[in-house]
Parts: structure tokens; C-alpha cells; sequence
């Protein structure tokens, strides 16, 4: 919770089509949802812990002032709980097609990537929370769709994210604040890495997924400010013209 213009397939979500994880599977509102608990508990094998954090801290432009007397009726909060802030927050516009499983929960289907000779595409489970005074955006699922060579790497790694977005005012000055952690379990099962010890995927991964996290947030934090641009003026043209009629 890009993704990457989290609209390019991963504004996290225009190239958020680059984190993958597993399946175990629970139900949700009567869909079968893929849950990030991947069979990797079942293997001896080495496994390699990657995780990667990154904060944004945003001014919001102030769209509270209808010039009619009436009060902040256009504050972000609004924005994220309407569908066009859902639908944001997924960044609809970069996927192949998307649909709700119920109970807040979207799934997401990215366009197909080259991945080394393969093409596959990315499949996630998100669940969007939205309050008053914040959204959750959490990855209950991500996995390959493809040839069954590559449906079978989805047996080798488990993820897991979670996007924290909240606003505040600080000296009369309204700002977005998004805090997102991804983290990876990757199993070690093929020659020469298993002979190597772990910290010699660990850290290059780490860096890896560092530097993915670093260009997808604000890329991320961009695209939703302009579309919650979009939505402000869209109800203020809608306004305008009540007060017309």
C-alpha cells in the first residue's frame, strides 16, 4: 500500500508489479483469497529475510475554502473514503482489470511483465482500510499468473506490505504523511546460492529492495495528490453549479 505517471502498474504500485509473494489461502466475504503464508515453513531450506522501509512527508494544498462561508468540505479524509480515493489509492487506471472481493478487499490484476524469458502477470489481494483519521493499505496476497513453470515459484517466497497513510496539521499547515514497510521471505533452493552463506543474498536484496521502496513512494505520494486535485475540482464544479440553479 504503486503503483509507480502506486498511475503506472505500481504507483506501489507504476512498477509495484515488481513485489511478489506467495499462497496459503482463507476465505473472505465467501471469495477464496491467496494469503501471504507461503509453504516455506514445510522446507529446510535457507531463506533470506529482505525488508525495506520508506516515509513521505507531504505538504496537502488547502481546498477548504468553498468562497461561500462553508467549511473544509474537500480535506483529503473525504477524498480517501470516496470510491475515487479507493480507486486512487489502487491506482485502477495501471491495471489490466480489478474487482472487489468484499470486506474492503480489491483484487488487483497487473499488465503482463517480461520476467528473465517469461511473461507473467502479477496478481495482488489488497485490502484498503480508510477512517476518518487514516488508511491501511495491506498486500494479503501477491502472486505469479503464467506457465506452470512460473505459477511454481510462487512455492519459494512469502511477502508481505503494509502502507500507512494518515494527514496532520502542523502550524495551520495540512500535510500527508505515508509509511510503507515491504518485507520478503525468499527461499534459498538453487546451486550456487545454497552453498553461499545467507547474508550474501540478504544484503544485496536489501539494497535491492531499498532502492525500489525509495522511487516508488513518491511516486506514489505524487499521483495521489493529483488525484485528489481532480476529485476537489470536480466538487466544486458540482457545487458551483447547485448554487446556480
Amino acid at each position: 500500500m504503486a503503483a509507480a505517471k502506486f498511475h503506472s502498474a505500481a504507483s506501489l504500485f507504476p512498477r509495484y508489479q515488481e513485489i511478489f509473494t506467495s499462497t496459503n489461502r482463507r476465505r473472505i466475504g465467501g471469495w477464496r483469497v491467496n494469503v501471504c503464508k507461503a509453504k516455506l515453513s514445510d522446507s529446510n531450506a535457507k531463506k533470506a529475510n529482505l525488508s525495506a522501509r520508506k516515509k513521505e512527508r507531504i505538504r496537502l494544498p488547502n481546498y477548504g475554502d468553498d468562497g461561500y462561508g462553508g467549511k473544509n468540505i474537500h480535506h483529503i479524509s473525504e477524498f480517501i473514503g470516496h470510491p475515487c480515493g479507493i480507486e486512487a489509492i489502487l491506482n485502477t487506471r495501471a491495471l489490466r482489470n480489478y474487482q472487489s472481493l468484499g470486506s474492503n478487499v480489491y483484487r488487483c490484476t497487473l499488465p503482463q511483465i517480461q520476467l528473465l524469458s517469461f511473461e507473467v502477470a502479477p496478481v495482488l489481494d489488497l485490502r484498503v482500510t480508510p477512517t476518518t483519521e487514516d488508511c491501511i493499505v495491506e498486500m494479503l496476497s501477491c502472486k505469479f499468473e503464467g506457465s506452470e513453470a512460473v505459477e511454481q515459484q510462487n512455492e519459494h517466497f512469502s511477502a508481505s506490505m503494509r502502507n500507512h497513510i494518515t494527514w496532520e496539521t502542523i502550524d495551520a499547515e495540512p500535510f500527508l504523511n505515508v509509511d510503507v514497510k515491504l518485507n520478503l521471505v525468499l527461499e534459498i533452493y538453487t546451486q550456487p546460492f545454497t552453498f553461499l552463506p545467507i547474508s550474501s543474498v540478504e544484503a544485496p536484496g536489501n539494497i535491492m529492495m531499498q532502492a525500489l521502496v525509495d522511487r516508488l513512494v513518491p511516486l506514489l505520494v505524487q499521483q495521489l495528490l493529483q488525484d485528489y486535485e481532480e476529485w476537489v475540482c470536480k466538487q466544486m464544479g458540482s457545487f458551483t453549479m447547485e448554487l446556480q440553479r
